[in-house]
């Protein structure tokens, strides 16, 4: 194992998670670009194709947690292998285009251990490094988040638009290729020598604090995501782009994302709640811009820009949120916000599938800003019982 005085092998740790992360987001949202495409092959309704994103998010939240905690004292590194491994097999089968009921339990197959594999490898980096680090060790693992929609996403969705929407499967096939070898070669063995016992890390479930900021996670997300999983459709119908010019947006947005994410690591370092606040604001002022800027394909590239730049530190912020209502079980409230989250991103484009179909694609960034303004109630909650706490102890010490 890699001492934690070694700050080159912690970097290749951290960089090697940072691919795995590449891997399994280019597989969850890289759909979202080829949605119209996929609809169009199976003949059904865009709402329905959304399942393809919901289903996968929703396995994540039902599944997740309870196999983070199975799987807590299992060597990290071989969680990470399993994981990848099983979105490599689910990416090579998808690429022959299955039947659609095959091809959502191809989704939900590896969306099993997505979970799992950013636990172990927050957890990875974590127990590798001085306390020091940890912060930017784990901004470099979750960057790669941000990394996937400025790169794989927008390449396949580029390249589907003219080979057809398998290829994208096949990309990232490659990519989760690439990112087994890379695990398996810069990331040592990591057992587990003090594992927290269940009843420990399920202490943090008993604290209100912690509850609102779930609560909180699944209303950001769902903000974002009831608007965002309908990307390609929403710029195709309402801005009257085409494949490539939807794909070139996906660049611009992913560019965006990158750029914020580095900011908001920075912000975040001083005051999570003001910049959480900050990039939140954007689910409600992203609608007003795109209710008035028109189809102009070079002004939309200026409000794509402000989308992605407001979007781009969504989980980044929404797990800082979550680990500091539970700083003394950051593994697991980790897990919780992936799980939490990606019911947010199932429980988005489901609510954002059913306005498309009953008042069509130009209301969803409205059903956005209504989640968006539910999140800031829910941070104002969280304030409140703060300040109460710091009353009592006040009270309690005088």
């Amino acid at each position: 194992m890699e001492s934690k005085n070694s700050g080159i092998g912690i970097k290749k740790i951290a960089y090697a998670g940072c691919l795995g992360a590449v891997s399994i987001i280019s597989t969850e949202f890289g759909i979202i670009g080829i949605l119209p495409q996929v609809a169009s092959h199976y003949k059904i309704g865009i709402d329905t194709a959304g399942l393809l994103l919901s289903a996968f998010a929703l396995t994540i939240f039902l599944i997740g947690p309870f196999l983070v905690l199975l799987t807590s004292g299992i060597d990290r590194k071989k969680m990470m292998l399993w994981a990848i491994s099983l979105f490599l097999i689910s990416n090579i089968i998808s690429a022959f285009a299955p039947p659609f009921w095959l091809l959502v339990v191809l989704r939900i197959f590896p969306a099993i251990l997505q979970p799992v594999f950013f636990s172990a490898a927050v957890g990875t980096v974590i127990h590798s490094s001085s306390k020091q680090e940890q912060h930017k060790l784990m901004g470099i693992v979750i960057g790669g988040i941000a990394l996937a929609q400025v790169t794989v996403i927008p390449l396949s969705t580029y390249v589907s638009s003219l080979y057809g929407w398998q290829i994208s499967f096949v990309i990232q096939g490659i990519i989760s290729l690439i990112a087994l070898a890379g695990i398996f070669t810069f990331i040592p063995s990591m057992p587990v020598k003090e594992k927290l016992s269940y009843g420990s890390q399920l202490l943090i479930l008993k604290k209100p604090k912690f509850i609102i900021s779930i609560v909180f996670n699944v209303l950001l997300i769902s903000a974002w995501f009831s608007t965002y999983s309908y990307f390609a459709d929403y710029l195709g119908k309402v801005k009257m782009m085409n494949g490539q010019q939807v794909s070139y947006m996906l660049l611009l947005f992913g560019i965006a994302g990158v750029i914020a994410n580095w900011l908001s690591g920075k912000l975040l370092s001083k005051n999570i709640v003001r910049t959480t606040a900050f990039f939140l604001l954007g689910t409600i002022v992203l609608p007003v811009i795109l209710q008035f800027s028109g189809e102009n394909f070079y002004v939309q590239l200026f409000v794509v820009a402000i989308w992605g730049i407001m979007y781009g530190p969504a989980f980044l912020t929404a797990i800082s949120y979550m680990i500091d209502a539970a700083p003394e079980a950051p593994e697991f409230a980790n897990s919780l916000q992936s799980s939490f989250g990606n019911l947010g991103v199932s429980t988005g484009t489901i609510v954002g599938g059913w306005f498309i179909a009953n008042l069509g694609i130009s209301s969803i960034p409205w059903v956005g800003a209504g989640f968006g303004i539910l999140a800031v109630l829910t941070m104002v909650v969280r304030e409140i019982l703060d300040k109460q706490t710091e009353l009592k102890l006040k009270s309690a010490t005088s």
